[in-house]
């Protein structure tokens, strides 16, 4: 395990399957960002710069809209084919809104809306004082504040999840309204984009019922799935770094990977991320699609999945910098682009604070007697 990003193929990338349509997709992504990610493209973006050249290779290989269906320009795949697309997008550190384009086409898509073309971003769960719709129902006005926004400023369109009393709405907003839509450029940890939008009266161009009844946060339950494979992409990237750099860094005439004190803490570091890596696989082959259904089931696995994968990156993060030493946290190295985006991406889509709560919450509803029955059926009421 001595491959860095941008060299190799990463180990482990593809999903349980084994099929020949993840195989192909696996290898097309491996190509694709392997090939044209790299420190001058993360550079550009930091400096406000959008990929437009990398966007266009993303799209022309169907990764947008492949879980759309086929009358949308799809094929109709699920999650679990489609995991080696989210994990790649966290092995390669890749500076596009896919993830949130993929997740908006399918609702789009299950809902009867042709997905537009451009890259769409997520305003998950907003409402309760924060948005507010004015208007006929079928042609309403969007109205207040988005905040940490993903990728706003480069998006042509907005994919909007309401609460109370507009619970179970999706909007589709074009961002381009002029002074109806303002953007306010922010960043994450990581220097990718996370904007303010406000809205004033901006004009929604769809507005559908959630086609997933069984997740009553679609975009939350969905943001968090791609989340937890982007960050179990992000942990095999740091791990194989680490043990790169373990076996090349000599110190007192040996490589520091001999050492036992950083074998141990390797074993660590690979330990976490196969946890990670399980649980979001457990996730994504259990998460809804066109093909699939609800997904009433997917919210406990998708809980579990955010939450051990944000614990994973809390774990893992220091011991590929202690591995690495200084060296590790220059810009010049690409450590620091993996360990950033972990700390950023488990803070998004909720905490692991706030699944831990939510988990917590629904054993304690089930009560002594169906906390067992529960956990080996995967899956507590109200997760």
């Amino acid at each position: 395990m001595t491959t860095s990003p941008g060299t190799a193929p990463a180990p482990g990338a593809q999903a349980d399957s084994g099929s020949t349509v993840t195989s192909m997709i696996e290898s097309s992504a491996e190509r694709l960002f392997g090939g044209n990610v790299d420190a001058a493209m993360h550079a550009a973006v930091a400096g406000g710069e959008w990929p437009a050249r990398l966007w266009t290779l993303a799209v022309d290989s169907g990764f947008a809209c492949a879980l759309a269906r086929d009358e949308h320009g799809g094929t109709g795949a699920n999650w679990a084919d489609a995991w080696p697309i989210l994990r790649a997008l966290g092995y390669w550190q890749v500076p596009l809104p896919l993830a949130e384009t993929m997740i908006a086409t399918m609702l789009l898509s299950m809902a009867g809306v042709a997905p537009p073309e451009g890259a769409i971003t997520l305003v998950e769960e907003a409402g309760a004082g924060g948005l507010a719709l004015d208007g006929p129902a079928q042609q309403p006005a969007l109205r207040g504040r988005a905040s940490r926004v993903s990728w706003a400023r480069h998006c042509r369109w907005a994919l909007v999840s309401m609460r109370a009393p507009h619970a179970g709405t999706l909007l589709l907003v074009d961002l381009q309204q002029g002074g109806s839509v303002r953007t306010a450029a922010g960043a994450n940890l990581a220097d990718e984009p996370s904007d303010e939008v406000a809205f004033d009266g901006a004009r929604c161009s769809a507005r559908v019922d959630n086609p997933l009844p069984g997740l009553d946060e679609p975009l939350r339950h969905l943001g968090a799935l791609t989340r937890s494979a982007m960050i179990a992409g992000a942990l095999d990237s740091t791990l194989a770094q680490s043990v790169g750099y373990a076996n090349q860094r000599i110190q007192f005439g040996r490589p520091i990977g001999r050492f036992q004190a950083i074998q141990h803490a390797l074993a660590v570091l690979a330990a976490e991320a196969a946890a990670a890596r399980m649980a979001a696989i457990v996730a994504a082959g259990s998460a809804p699609s066109i093909a699939t259904g609800d997904g009433a089931s997917a919210a406990f696995d998708i809980a579990v999945a955010k939450l051990r994968c944000s614990e994973a990156a809390t774990r893992a993060a220091p011991i590929a910098h202690q591995v690495h030493g200084a060296i590790g946290f220059t810009r010049e190295h690409p450590l620091h682009r993996a360990t950033c985006r972990l700390w950023a991406w488990r803070a998004e889509y909720g905490s692991d604070t706030q699944w831990a709560e939510r988990l917590g919450s629904a054993a304690i509803s089930a009560g002594p007697e169906g906390f067992w029955p529960a956990v080996t059926q995967r899956g507590f009421d109200g997760a």
